[in-house]
């Protein structure tokens, strides 16, 4: 007798030969981008460091195609966007000690976000390693331990027949669900030694689905459609699993309202009779949920942004999907699926009955106009035609990455992204500097069409030299700098909460001169002028930067009422 477990792939004649005679001058580095490109990698990021040489020699001898940053931070940035964008895992490769510390911003973003990012470092040489202090170069106790509490998951490798399994089973912890960055390390010796071993085939790194408890959905469906008024929250997993087709149809089987956290942007039509669009900072939006009596929060953990700062309380039921187990009831009791967000909407689609309600298209009226009301009372006018201005300019499709400024955090409530997957920001773990670097990521995923990024003058600091990396690769990215010479949104704050501001004045230089001397054009506008301007930079291929001076304001929140 034959069992499935004695079976195995014999190997043909071709690959016996090739096992035999593996091609001269290898090392430990192609083994790595040999296992990347036999998972399907075919783009890396990264900086070299001394430790990572092997590796970025070992570029040169494969296919993939390698973007390199200026400064680690930005390249996690990079990737995170490619991630997010393509849905595959971005391979981001790093040197040792400093250089692996300079990414871990953008690594906690990633995790945040549920960004598939597989984080590849050198290591001191293997005599170094066990925690003693031998004096190598970017030598640290234990490196791992500065990712262990940022990371899904951490892969060791001390010798090179380890190298392949260790970066297929991180790329397999990346991809399933919920997705996030990965760290794998191999020390400098094991990178660059020269091997023997045969050239790395096809790996075999097939995440599994989270499937939802059958249960568990046809109670929910069972509520939903008895429900008297449902609403839906939509999160960012309805995005990255690429189910807003599915969250639609089952808001319109149910005529339940829909609104969209920040991270959920997209995920539903901004414009469609139940779309609540995404004012969770607005106690209209806030008193509207809690009325539900049956709330279904899919790809959500109902954080701090989601929950206007902790001053949701849920008076009905909730049901919450979610993918990532430590988010499942975390803030509110509920009926807790763990599942990715397409299975389990798949499944309710399935099971619950049409449900008529002709008051829904209503209350969503009445609620979107008592928050326009709100928002007109403040005088903004300035505000909201800048962000017209942003929205008309940018083509629909076009994603745009928007770092942590005012005119962001308007975007997040009152910006239209025409699209799933279209609108993204630092909103997971909220650091400065993520748009720029991300928007070149997003624009070496897909380059046929061009990408936006949106900064303040205080986070387009943060990745300037990127304009290099802009102009090296010839990415297709318009980058908006919204100048008010200090950090912004910390100005407000500190005035509201002490009378006056301290340490948020910023010295800056000319962005335009700066952007040119890069050989990036530039081009000063004001608000008149700004969609004329965004529009023909967008439109004119390879990078560029928009300069807006203006000081904005940050409409009134609500949770402090």
């Amino acid at each position: 007798m034959t069992h499935d477990h004695d079976l195995v792939l014999r190997p043909t004649a071709a690959q016996t030969s090739a096992a035999l005679n593996p091609p001269p001058g290898r090392n430990g580095g192609d083994l790595v981008v040999e296992t990347l490109t036999g998972l399907g990698a075919t783009t890396v990021f990264g900086l070299p460091g001394q430790h990572a040489l092997g590796m970025f020699d070992a570029l040169r001898r494969s296919s993939l195609q390698y973007v390199g940053l200026r400064v680690e931070n930005n390249a996690g940035f990079a990737a995170d966007a490619y991630g997010r964008i393509t849905g595959e895992a971005a391979p981001l490769l790093l040197s040792t000690g400093p250089g692996a510390l300079t990414s871990l911003a953008a690594l906690q973003e990633a995790a945040a976000a549920s960004s598939p990012v597989l984080a590849i470092s050198s290591q001191i040489p293997t005599a170094g390693l066990g925690g003693g202090r031998h004096g190598y170069l970017h030598e640290l106790p234990d490196q791992q331990a500065s990712f262990r509490g940022v990371v899904k998951s951490v892969h060791t490798v001390r010798s090179q027949s380890q190298i392949p399994s260790a970066i297929a089973a991180a790329w397999e912890s990346a991809l399933t669900v919920p997705h996030g960055p990965v760290w794998v390390e191999i020390p400098q010796d094991v990178l660059l030694a020269e091997t023997a071993l045969p050239v790395v085939t096809a790996m075999d790194a097939t995440p599994e689905d989270v499937v939802p408890r059958p249960e568990l959905t046809a109670l929910a469906a069972h509520l939903l459609s008895h429900a008297a008024r449902p609403a839906i929250i939509a999160g960012g997993g309805v995005v990255r699993a690429d189910a807003s087709g599915k969250l639609r149809r089952l808001a319109e089987k149910l005529n339940a309202p829909v609104v969209t956290t920040f991270g959920g942007k997209g995920a539903f039509p901004w414009e469609h009779p139940l779309s609540l669009q995404s004012w969770l900072e607005d106690r209209h939006t806030t008193d509207f949920l809690e009325d539900a009596d049956v709330l279904l929060v899919v790809g959500s953990g109902l954080g701090e942004l989601s929950s206007n700062y902790h001053t949701f309380k849920p008076r009905g039921r909730v049901i919450q999907i979610e993918a990532d187990l430590g988010k499942l009831e975390s803030n509110h009791p509920a009926l807790g699926i763990h599942a990715d967000a397409r299975l389990a909407l798949s499944a309710l689609l399935e099971t619950v009955s049409d449900r008529e309600d002709d008051t829904a298209a209503e209350r969503v009226r009445t609620v979107l106009a008592r928050v326009g009301e709100r928002i007109a009372a403040q005088e903004l006018t300035l505000e909201q035609d800048v962000l017209a201005a942003v929205r008309r300019a940018l083509p629909a499709g076009s994603p745009s990455f928007w770092d942590m400024t005012i005119l962001a955090y308007w975007a997040w409530s009152a910006f239209d992204p025409r699209g799933a997957n279209a609108m993204h920001s630092a909103q997971g773990a909220g650091g400065l500097g993520y748009g720029f670097p991300a928007a070149l990521g997003a624009a070496t995923a897909d380059p046929t069409r061009p990408v936006l990024a949106v900064s303040g003058d205080g986070g387009a600091l943060y990745s300037i030299a990127e304009l290099a990396t802009a102009k090296q690769y010839d990415l297709n990215v318009t980058w908006l700098i919204v100048d008010d010479g200090g950090y912004g949104i910390l100005r407000e704050y500190m005035a509201d909460a002490f009378g006056q501001s301290t340490a948020t004045e910023l010295t800056r230089p000319d962005y335009v001169a700066l952007a040119e001397s890069f050989g990036v054009p530039g081009v000063r506008t004001t608000p008149e002028t700004l969609e004329t301007d965004l529009s023909k930079a967008l439109a004119t291929p390879g990078p560029s930067v928009v300069l807006l001076p203006a000081v904005l304001r940050m409409f009134a929140p609500t949770h402090l009422d």
